[in-house]
């Protein structure tokens, strides 16, 4: 075991409430019996116990399984995950029905190891999403597909509402952080979803702090990510989630969180989450809607 990872504290500031019963309760059940995968919980989220009592929840798909495997991240990894679900679109849109979001979000692991990196399960998807609750919004928080053209535009030709994909870390770190990874890459994707989409989709991009990144590098990956497009954005703090992954480097103070807040209105982003707990798809819905 790392010896500083063992003997670390987290700073006063960072304080996860965990709640049981209520809404969390229903929507573990409505999750489990659709066999639905959520980052939540696969990604061990410090905020699933109040999104969760909030009936919300990021859905995951294409299985448990990525053909990746980040530094950062506490999903399980396989070179041969098993072939997604065909039920699978169908069974997130029933479940969004159940849990009455207005909000749905959309993840998945990345799949390598599919020609299209599973572009047509995300399609499928939204397009059930809209059939059964036409007037949900729908976010979706892609991997880069290998910054395939055809896989990024079957996802955005089925229309959803905001279009994620987060740069997670400087361009200095991202071989570190990343796994298969490329920042060059991972701006493309963000600034071809403009280019492709026939309807006005909103860019959302975020990064995380206390991984080793510098003032410097964080002021250019904004700088980079605004000239990409990206008109959401969400800075939050790195927790490392189990002793198999990187431990943090720093902890950032509220203050600098919220100086990142002002420093990236002032260069263009329309809305801008920033703090400690800030997540990619935390509050997604209320940042969606201020």
């Amino acid at each position: 075991m790392n010896a500083a990872k063992k003997n670390r504290r987290l700073p006063e500031w960072i304080r996860v409430r965990i709640g049981h019963g209520g809404n969390r309760k229903e929507i573990q059940n409505i999750l489990s019996e659709g066999g639905l995968n959520t980052v939540c919980a696969s990604a061990r989220c410090p905020n699933l116990g109040e999104c969760w009592r909030k009936r919300t929840a990021v859905f995951m798909i294409l299985g448990d399984l990525c053909t990746r495997n980040c530094a950062f991240c506490a999903v399980k990894h396989s070179d041969k995950p098993l072939p997604p679900s065909p039920e699978e679109p169908l069974k997130v849109a029933s479940a969004v029905v159940k849990m009455g979001l207005r909000h749905a979000v959309i993840t998945s692991v990345t799949r390598d190891d599919l020609p299209n990196g599973g572009a047509e399960f995300f399609a499928s998807a939204i397009e059930e999403i809209r059939r059964l609750s036409p007037k949900t919004k729908i976010e979706v928080l892609t991997p880069d597909f290998l910054g395939k053209i055809d896989s990024l535009s079957m996802v955005i030709d089925a229309g959803p509402d905001i279009f994620n994909h987060n740069l997670e870390t400087v361009e200095r770190l991202t071989p570190l952080i990343r796994s298969s990874a490329n920042y060059g890459r991972s701006l493309d994707v963000l600034s071809n979803v403009k280019k492709i989409s026939k309807k006005n989709i909103v860019v959302k991009s975020g990064i995380m702090l206390g991984l080793g990144e510098d003032e410097k590098e964080i002021e250019e990956t904004l700088r980079d990510m605004r000239g990409a497009g990206v008109e959401m954005l969400t800075i939050g703090q790195y927790i490392c989630p189990s002793e198999e992954n990187i431990p943090e480097a720093r902890f950032a103070h509220p203050d600098e969180f919220e100086d990142w807040k002002k420093q990236s209105l002032k260069l263009g982003f329309k809305k801008v989450a920033s703090g400690p707990l800030v997540r990619s798809s935390y509050m997604a819905e209320e940042q969606f809607c201020r």
